[in-house]
């Protein structure tokens, strides 16, 4: 079975490593988004361009299993929506669709604008010291010393210009809404979210009364990436899913 996993913002391809490991049987194919890790992009881009930039990735792949983790989680989404004969399973750690209404949109673009000159106004470092102390990874704190130290590098991997140019280009603000292809998703649909990440959990919810084949699954314990916080309970869930036709 061959699973494509997309990393969130600030991360590369290495997140998907330990999963890698803890899932043998399966071929995971990973890759560095837009702005990310060794990606080549120097202009603004669109969700739209970064979707099919990933098509022509995985033109060898007549179908897969495809994963994302929050940034890449919407990218995951907008891509099963536009490619939905490709995706046989679609799986959300801690994703949305994005903001319903354009004055959310336009708020968000403003905030995100804001974030990117900080960035590149600040340098990555200070970036990293900000960015790890927001209420959003509070639950990393509580992770042993030496992994809190690799996503610090990871982080730190990233370039001034990478980072603000994804939020730019693909944040929350700058993509189209998904919520209205929510039900046209064909495919099984697993949403995995943390239970002390309480945004996101309730954004799962909306989003299962939406999608015709969906399981939400909430681990306890577990904030916004389960898949650094609890990586053997959330490689368990992946596998077990990928077993599982959602659809009877």
């Amino acid at each position: 079975m061959n699973l494509v996993c997309l990393h969130g913002f600030t991360g590369t391809q290495s997140t998907w490593h330990e999963l890698a490991d803890l899932l043998p049987d399966v071929h995971v194919i990973v890759f560095d988004l837009f702005g990310h890790g060794s990606s080549q992009v120097e202009d603004s881009y669109t969700m739209d361009e970064q979707i099919d930039a990933i098509d022509r990735v995985l033109a060898g792949f007549d179908e897969f299993a495809l994963l994302g983790y929050s940034m890449g989680g919407r990218t995951a989404l907008s891509y099963a929506a536009k490619y939905p004969h490709k995706v046989t399973h679609l799986l959300l750690e801690s994703a949305s669709p994005g903001l319903k209404r354009a004055s959310e949109r336009a708020e968000r673009r403003s905030k995100d604008e804001a974030l990117a000159c900080k960035i590149e106004a600040e340098g990555i470092e200070a970036f990293v010291d900000f960015w790890q102390d927001i209420p959003l990874f509070a639950t990393q704190r509580d992770l042993p010393v030496e992994v809190q130290q690799i996503i610090r590098e990871e982080r730190l991997s990233q370039t001034e210009e990478g980072l603000a140019l994804s939020l730019r280009s693909v944040g929350t603000g700058a993509q189209a809404s998904q919520w209205h292809n929510l039900k046209n998703l064909p495919m099984p649909v697993t949403l995995i979210t943390g239970a002390l990440d309480q945004k996101f959990c309730a954004i799962a919810q909306d989003m299962a009364e939406c999608i015709p084949k969906v399981k939400h699954i909430v681990v306890n314990g577990a904030g916004h990436a389960i898949h650094v916080e609890n990586p053997a309970e959330f490689a368990t869930i992946v596998k077990e899913q990928l077993k599982t036709n959602l659809g009877g």
